[in-house]
């Protein structure tokens, strides 16, 4: 039985539920995991998670389907990129197979709090992993643990979308071979300066450049860019310090498979967003998040929000891909893992 919560009006924030996973990195190995309803952690002072931020994160979805079914949105890609951050930061990797089963079991066990089918609700599923024994010297910790979380969340957009204003910000998010393209944790610490400040000037995010030549388009702290041309044509950052999307990246299929819009996957110049009619930010949370205006020193960029405050194809690209997560479109194959 579902749990008796304001569905709506739950918010997008951590609620503990009942159950959660763990899985332990020691001499060498990872040991069975398992189920749990501990909601602490009990680690050395000097863990490698707090001394050097040793620590990498996932975050996808659950979702109670049209026809009822509790459904997962590819979590095979988040596996196979929380394997890259892994391999990045000296963690030891998680194997895919068992990230997914981890996943399906966490959901299972909380299954009373996937909000139901039109809810506009969703439930957050969070695997992390942090190096868990001490260090001093700096060096990757020897032992780790995998965990998965769950937290019931409302609407993204509560109250109805509103486009964003965003700010070219004069700060850095990733350095060129550095940590941009994998989900560590330090990549976001290092955004809550510039966002905190972004805020405080009116703005409600930060649109980042590339940190070598400072001319290209990357990402936001936590979303990518996905823009539409005034030809019509599905545009997003390539670099290689973006955090590959799973959200922008379905996206681009759903342009080109579902909607037979052109795609391009290709540098940005900041300079070229007087010729873009349109601009989203994709992520897990909001999957598109409309953006209206882009300011740039003394520049000011603004796009087309016409659509009940999106653009048309970012309006459409949106229904499109929430449909087929909830069971309204049919989803290409191996999209849609049912948990139930």
């Amino acid at each position: 039985m579902k749990k008796d919560l304001d569905w709506a009006n739950i918010g997008f924030g951590y609620r503990p539920t009942d159950v959660r996973y763990v899985s332990m990195f020691k001499n060498g190995a990872w040991d069975e995991g398992a189920l749990t309803k501990d909601a602490t952690v009990t680690i050395s002072e000097s863990a490698g998670v707090f001394q050097y931020a040793q620590t990498c994160f996932e975050g996808l979805k659950a979702y109670t389907t049209e026809d009822g079914h509790t459904v997962t949105f590819r979590p095979d890609l988040n596996a196979e990129r929380m394997m890259n951050s892994c391999e990045r930061l000296r963690l030891p990797v998680f194997p895919k197979e068992r990230f997914i089963d981890a996943v399906m079991q966490t959901i299972r066990a909380n299954i009373d709090w996937v909000p139901p089918y039109g809810s506009g609700a969703s439930l957050y599923v969070r695997p992390f992993m942090m190096g868990t024994s001490p260090v001093l010297g700096v060096s990757p910790a020897a032992e780790s643990m995998f965990r998965v979380f769950v937290s019931p969340v409302g609407p993204y957009f509560k109250g109805g979308v509103r486009p964003l204003k965003l700010r070219v910000s004069e700060y850095d998010r990733a350095a060129p071979n550095g940590t941009g393209h994998v989900k560590a944790g330090l990549n976001y610490a290092m955004s809550l300066y510039a966002i905190v400040e972004a805020h405080d000037q009116g703005y409600d995010e930060n649109m980042y450049l590339d940190s070598k030549t400072r001319t290209k388009v990357e990402e936001t702290g936590g979303a990518n860019f996905l823009f539409v041309t005034k030809d019509g044509t599905v545009v997003t950052p390539k670099s290689p310090t973006i955090l590959p999307s799973i959200t922008r990246r379905s996206l681009m299929v759903v342009a080109k498979e579902y909607l037979g819009l052109k795609c391009e996957e290709r540098e940005v110049p900041v300079e070229e967003l007087s010729e873009i009619a349109e601009c989203g930010l994709c992520g897990t949370a909001a999957v598109i998040s409309p953006v209206g205006k882009v300011i740039y020193g003394e520049k000011e960029f603004t796009f087309d929000t016409s659509a009940e405050n999106m653009g048309p194809t970012v309006r459409k690209l949106y229904e499109t891909l929430t449909g087929i997560q909830m069971g309204r479109i049919e989803a290409p194959k191996g999209w849609i893992y049912r948990v139930d």
